[in-house]
């Protein structure tokens, strides 16, 4: 896969793939360009059996430091309609495979969007995460609305959206938005370290589970326990699942091959 603004590693670690946004001058800002080649990238990755995890990173000054307002500030709606440019975040919100976002410096507006689509982040002390697109005169588009509320609660995602003042890593972690802050030496290799203890499991049952999990968002609790209930029989279909409880009472590590 070779892109102008990401870079793709799948030999980073066995089972997992680095998906790097790569506009560092721009503080990785998100263009349409990058957009679609992180759309593309995740699409082929999710499909690619040797791939378990995906993690997705910026740089040590910058995950992500918004959407590309250059390319914005003569928007109209009807343009913007057109261009559909939501239908990149819509395929990237189905990828399958667990993503883990390591961020260092600043995650904001579409940077922090992007964040809260992944399934766990880990944080350099450095971050900065937020939604200011208050102070330009607009609001979240890509989630930050309903993500940042389902992950920190109507209070705090209100001051943060309404005042555009951003968190530091340790009220991100206080807040429960993100997993892990660690020196920003650290945040990439901790992700790494964090996609490899997913990545030794059954990729089934992970699948499955990631499901249930973002499923518990959408539905009442009774709906929820249904999908899940329908997700753990299905388990029960796979070779991974005969591997895992014969390991367990051999007394020997599992060795699962997703089928």
């Amino acid at each position: 896969m070779n892109f102008e603004f990401i870079t793709v590693n799948t030999q980073v670690e066995k089972h997992i793939a680095l998906v790097q946004l790569n506009r560092p001058k721009e503080l990785n800002a998100l263009n349409n360009q990058l957009m679609n080649e992180l759309r593309e990238s995740l699409f082929q990755l999710d499909r690619d059996d040797a791939v378990r995890v995906i993690v997705i990173t910026g740089n040590e000054k910058a995950f992500a430091a918004g959407a590309d307002i250059k390319q914005m500030v003569s928007a109209t709606p009807l343009g913007m309609m057109k261009a559909d440019q939501f239908s990149n975040w819509e395929q990237i919100k189905k990828t399958k495979k667990p993503m883990i976002a390591a961020v260092s410096g600043f995650a904001l507006g579409g940077g922090c969007e992007l964040m809260m689509h992944c399934d766990m982040i880990v944080a350099s002390e450095t971050a900065i995460i937020g939604q200011p697109e208050i102070k330009i005169g607009v609001m979240p588009g890509a989630g930050g609305t309903q993500r940042l509320t389902r992950s920190v609660g109507k209070a705090l995602a209100m001051e943060l959206i309404l005042t555009g003042r951003p968190l530091n890593a340790e009220e991100a972690l206080r807040a429960g938005l993100i997993n892990k802050v660690v020196p920003v030496e650290l945040y990439l290799r901790e992700a790494i370290r964090m996609a490899q203890l997913v990545a030794e499991h059954s990729p089934i049952s992970v699948r499955l589970a990631k499901e249930a999990v973002l499923n518990a968002f959408n539905s009442t609790l009774d709906e929820g326990l249904q999908f899940e209930r329908r997700n753990f029989y299905l388990c029960f279909a796979s070779e991974d699942q005969k591997e895992g409880m014969n390991a367990f009472i051999e007394k020997r590590s599992p060795q699962f091959q997703g089928k």
